[in-house]
């Protein structure tokens, strides 16, 4: 499959302003290989909070890591689904999503450390398995969520940039 459109960063009118916040913690390259090798940096680094951490908040309120982690997972999919109806030429316009509640009514500290980190490894390989698949053109190709245009490539550095973010957050607020 052709790579050069996934090898540059979206210009800024390839996605909302807010999106820049997460793009811009990701470096210039092949988003393929980046979503890859963060799979493993990230699950690695969360292999290494026990689990008697997972329900773990920072302040009242707060999300715990656990939350943190199921909140990753379900922007990761809803990002995902977006880039496949963009890529596939859809232009329905998707709806936006609140991630608050999401993570009230998911349940995630219900899960083990382990089951979330897998089922983060899991949800990651299809994405990268899916992104693969795409030429030029549907890198390039744009929809609209919550009111705002998107790229496909766009969408793809999203998802490693809230990794990075969230990474970051979990470092300096939580362990």
């Amino acid at each position: 499959m052709a790579v050069a459109t996934r090898m540059k960063k979206p210009e800024a009118s390839e996605h909302a302003e807010y999106f820049g916040r997460y793009i811009n913690l990701v470096p210039e390259g092949d988003i393929v290989a980046t979503l890859e090798s963060q799979t493993a940096k990230f699950a690695g680094f969360l292999r290494t909070i026990p689990e008697s951490r997972g329900e773990v908040s920072y302040a009242p309120g707060k999300w715990s890591i656990k939350e943190v982690l199921g909140h990753i997972i379900d922007a990761e999919r809803i990002f995902a689904y977006r880039a496949l109806r963009f890529a596939r030429g859809d232009q329905n316009p998707l709806p936006g999503f609140e991630q608050d509640d999401y993570v009230r009514t998911a349940g995630h500290n219900r899960s083990t450390m382990a089951e979330l980190i897998e089922e983060f490894e899991l949800v990651r390989k299809a994405d990268i398995l899916m992104f693969k698949q795409f030429d030029d053109a549907a890198w390039e190709r744009k929809g609209t969520a919550s009111g705002n245009a998107m790229s496909v490539r766009a969408l793809a550095f999203t998802l490693a940039g809230h990794v990075e973010h969230h990474l970051k957050v979990l470092n300096e607020k939580y362990l």
